[in-house]
């Protein structure tokens, strides 16, 4: 796919802590930096659909056609079912899906970089199974509240309000942390 350059990307994966167990599902808007993460209990096609009716529901039409013009997936069966995360149930077309070449996360590397983040919180192969979707918003307003010296020391949460504004953030649940209350370790979700 070649990127057009006003057309806002959005790049998708799913983050494992202990095989079998829950999982999260990361949105990753890469001008911003802003990820999105979402607990599920399977990591399946019906699990992922089920975030972007969710996301559709909540933001409406015209906004998530906005945030989501063009969807980035690995070929993971997760992102199996393209048209159910293109087309609402009730037929509107709101999304374009494309996928990384065979064995080529680099592709999507920047949602790869920003898992490094939820990392330092739920260290790989730790499991998830004792998050809900609270504690796994709290991980993820922490995480975009750091500061990053490439958005010009400005933090995800500051540059995403700059583009969609603070409406969709309130839509999103997305809260801004204080810079000195920021905690990027396991002790967050204890």
């Amino acid at each position: 796919m070649k990127e057009n350059p006003s057309t806002p990307i959005v790049e998708v994966d799913s983050v494992i802590g202990n095989v079998g167990g829950k999982l999260l599902l990361t949105i990753h808007f890469v001008k911003a930096e802003f990820m999105l993460a979402f607990i599920r209990d399977r990591n399946t096609a019906a699990s992922v659909t089920n975030v972007f009716n969710y996301l559709n529901d909540t933001l409406g039409d015209k906004r998530f056609a906005k945030l989501f013009p063009v969807i980035l997936a690995d070929n993971g069966s997760e992102f199996s079912s393209p048209t159910s995360i293109e087309v609402s149930p009730d037929g509107v077309v709101r999304s374009k899906m494309f996928y990384c070449n065979p064995s080529s996360p680099y592709q999507k590397g920047a949602v790869e970089n920003n898992h490094e983040f939820i990392r330092r919180i739920i260290p790989k192969g730790k499991s998830m199974d004792h998050l809900d979707q609270d504690k796994v918003n709290l991980m993820m307003d922490h995480i975009n509240s750091y500061k990053r010296e490439n958005l010009g020391d400005k933090s995800p949460y500051e540059v995403f309000k700059m583009f969609y504004g603070q409406r969709t953030l309130d839509l999103l649940g997305a809260h801004l942390i204080p810079p000195n209350e920021i905690i990027l370790k396991p002790k967050l979700l204890k």
